[in-house]
């Protein structure tokens, strides 16, 4: 009996101790989330065209406001705000069925009326129609893209009275301090369920070196990294995430090509880039080298575009015309690490018989950009860059891997970009903060990360 009373009060103690330790890793609602991004952006609103694109900008208007549908990692659509959705014969008509019972904000519903008059706002070329509980598009000619093209974040919906904007996110507005500071909280009846903490804070305008800084403090739960600094920042011994490689770095000529001779010598100087030990020095092993527009696990084939350098036939090329003019090529000053790449390009250049000048100027020839891929679907992420490059989509009837792939070549072929590399977003985290890790799209999913007692 005795010995039985001891094994039973030992077995005791571990399930108390493994109920204890559930109960520590069990979420917690509460707290306040502390971001810091570089971002200074003007505007809130998500069809603001005047706010350039980028990751950070996305994020925030997710945690605002939310689109008809989303894409997952995969590319493909799902229901959000609309259940379903149905084209007519053709692609040229499409409805979209609100989801019922959707309030904003401001506590008023989601109608269709609003939604209707929030897409043709963000897209003044389309048609857009209330009808009833739906949402009813009509293109001018077929477009079976419509579906992904609502899960960006320009057509997020909102409701705009008197300037003053609501949607139907996890979090509201609490105070707005343009381009300094936003103060968000949580919607306590978000039909997703509340998220777990009480209010984010995102303090914008803030350099990568400041950002770590405020992390390093305990005033930041999440911060961003520079690509080329992720592996450092990791072996200091923060917390970093990365997304999927979602970030093109490339080569933009201004103009298109006036003659056969300068197609020539853009596709030596495309020959003449050594992606690989610029990738290895420069960005510190971030990323992928890269030859095409699409990374590998959004295309499935990046790697039939050869990315190695090969100086042998870039001099070739280079002879076989008759001028060689001196190009200038622009980077942003403001950027950690496109000035060191515009003269390592330069010097390959020069080992190619090509004249690059590297300069800040925004009239240079060729200009070095960082474009953040679109889309998880690999249609309108291409358009996307197509459109930054200033080459008309491809015209394609088809919707398959071969004909994507057939799409990006005839880009590549009209001489106007050089695809450099796909870079990663990273982040680093606090302790404090628990389950959380960036999407492949490098969305941030705050809404479902919560704070944990562990703050510095």
């Amino acid at each position: 009996m005795k010995r039985f009373g001891w094994q039973w009060l030992a077995v005791s103690s571990l399930l108390l101790t493994a109920s204890l330790a559930g109960a520590a890793t069990r979420p917690l609602y509460g707290g306040t989330a502390h971001v810091a991004i570089r971002e200074a952006p003007g505007s809130l609103d998500p069809a603001d065209t005047a706010q350039a694109d980028s990751f950070a900008r996305r994020n925030v208007m997710a945690l605002i406001f939310e689109t008809l549908v989303t894409l997952d990692d995969g590319g493909r659509t799902r229901p959000a705000l609309a259940i379903s959705w149905q084209a007519a014969p053709g692609n040229q008509r499409w409805q979209f069925r609100l989801r019922p019972g959707i309030r904003f904000h401001d506590g008023s519903a989601l109608t269709a009326e609003i939604a209707a008059a929030s897409l043709r706002a963000s897209n003044p070329s389309w048609n857009v129609l209330a009808d009833g509980d739906s949402v009813v598009i009509e293109r001018d000619a077929p477009d079976g893209d419509v579906p992904a093209e609502l899960g960006l974040w320009r057509n997020a919906i909102v409701k705009r009275n008197a300037g003053k904007l609501s949607g139907t996110g996890p979090f509201h507005i609490e105070d707005w301090q343009t381009g300094k500071k936003l103060t968000l909280r949580a919607e306590e009846n978000y039909w997703r369920g509340r998220a777990f903490v009480d209010a984010v804070e995102i303090e914008m305008g803030k350099n990568f070196h400041d950002q770590l800084i405020a992390l390093e403090l305990g005033k930041a739960d999440l911060v961003e990294v520079a690509s080329e600094q992720a592996h450092r920042v990791a072996m200091e011994g923060r917390d970093v995430e990365s997304s999927q490689p979602v970030e093109l770095v490339a080569l933009t000529f201004m103009r298109e090509a006036q003659s056969p001779e300068e197609k020539l010598l853009r596709e030596a100087l495309a020959l003449g880039v050594e992606r690989a030990s610029i990738r290895s020095v420069l960005l510190q092993g971030a990323g992928q080298p890269t030859a095409g527009i699409l990374p590998n696990w959004m295309s499935g084939y990046a790697f039939v575009f050869p990315a190695e350098a090969d100086l042998p036939r870039a001099r070739h090329q280079r002879e076989l015309a008759k001028i060689v003019p001196n190009w200038t090529i622009g980077y942003d000053s403001n950027d950690s690490i496109e000035g060191l790449l515009a003269e390592r390009i330069a010097l390959n250049a020069k080992d190619a018989g090509l004249n690059l000048l590297p300069t800040k100027s925004a009239a240079a020839v060729l200009q070095m950009v960082r474009i953040p891929l679109a889309s998880t679907d690999p249609w309108i992420a291409l358009g996307g860059v197509a459109a930054v490059a200033g080459v008309a989509m491809p015209k394609i009837n088809g919707t398959s891997v071969e004909d994507l792939y057939h799409a990006e070549q005839t880009i590549l072929a009209s001489r106007r970009m050089i695809p450099l590399f796909h870079l990663p977003a990273s982040y680093a985290v606090s302790p404090a903060v628990k389950d959380w890790a960036p999407g492949a799209d490098a969305s941030w999913h705050l809404a479902d990360a919560w704070l944990g007692t562990e703050k510095p």
